[in-house]
């Protein structure tokens, strides 16, 4: 039988050469391309949002970059707004909605709610208690997240309380309820606005649901105790409610600014 013929190295060979790599499998590992690593387009455009632009929570920054206010918060800031004026020129001008406020003050103010609970929670709204939780939350998370941003927002935020609600109560000079009087000044209640804007601005450094759940009912059982030790009218603690709704929109705005400036610059030790 005759041997079919090796084939024979050609003059130009030297022996055995490295594989090559094939052009179409460099390209598919090429940045860009498609079943690379890294984000990629058809028509080899860069994409629209790169994962690199994305700032996830890491140690020592904020986690990830809260959004603009959008149409919701906006809604809920002029919302808020709207129903403070209301309450305002109602109590101003000692109109109607007074008669309805004060009847369930009375009849909030003679329930069997315990005195002793509703005088606790009364007393988280004294700013002897609220600042010391805030200046704890702000120094831990300053040290954490190894910035100064958020400190103006929070000091600014927590100091427009009494500026705005002092001159209040003093223009409008609403009479207590039976316990206080003939003292005036109730409206706003500036116990329920310290209690709202500090203890919300500790959810808003410490970015927790389940925190600000709980915030909510805090300062529910706050408003409560308020009004069973006969503190103050409803109408008092909604007004400050709203205006502490309108403070609160404005500092998580500027936290989330100051927040996405410190995601954008270097990191952190």
């Amino acid at each position: 039988m005759r041997e079919t013929p090796r084939s024979q190295v050609t003059a130009g060979d030297t022996g055995s050469r490295p594989p090559q790599l094939r052009p179409g499998r460099a390209l598919a590992h090429t940045p860009g391309a498609s079943g690379s690593g890294t984000p990629h387009r058809s028509d080899g455009r860069p994409p629209q949002t790169p994962r690199g632009a994305r700032y996830a929570g890491q140690f020592g920054r904020f986690g990830t970059t809260p959004p603009v206010p959008n149409r919701p918060t906006i809604f809920l800031i002029l919302f808020a707004a709207l129903l403070f004026a209301a309450l305002t020129w109602q109590v101003a001008s000692d109109g109607p909605l007074l008669a309805y406020d004060e009847r369930l003050g009375d009849a909030i103010r003679t329930s069997a709610i315990p005195s002793g609970p509703a005088e606790f929670f009364a007393d988280l709204g004294n700013m002897a208690v609220a600042l010391p939780v805030l200046a704890g939350t702000l120094a831990y998370v300053t040290w954490r997240t190894r910035t100064w941003l958020p400190v103006i927002s929070t000091v600014v935020a927590m100091a427009l309380v009494p500026t705005l609600v002092a001159p209040l109560q003093s223009l409008i000079a609403r009479p207590g309820p039976p316990p206080m009087a003939p003292d005036t000044g109730f409206y706003p209640s500036g116990h329920a606005a310290t209690a709202a804007v500090a203890y919300g601005l500790c959810v808003l450094l410490l970015r927790s649901r389940r925190l600000a759940y709980g915030c909510v009912l805090l300062n529910a059982a706050v408003g409560l105790g308020l009004v069973r030790q006969g503190y103050h009218w409803p109408a008092d603690v909604l007004g400050s409610w709203c205006l502490s709704v309108v403070l609160l929109c404005a500092a998580a705005y500027a936290v989330s600014r100051s927040s996405r400036r410190s995601s954008s610059g270097t990191p952190s030790c």
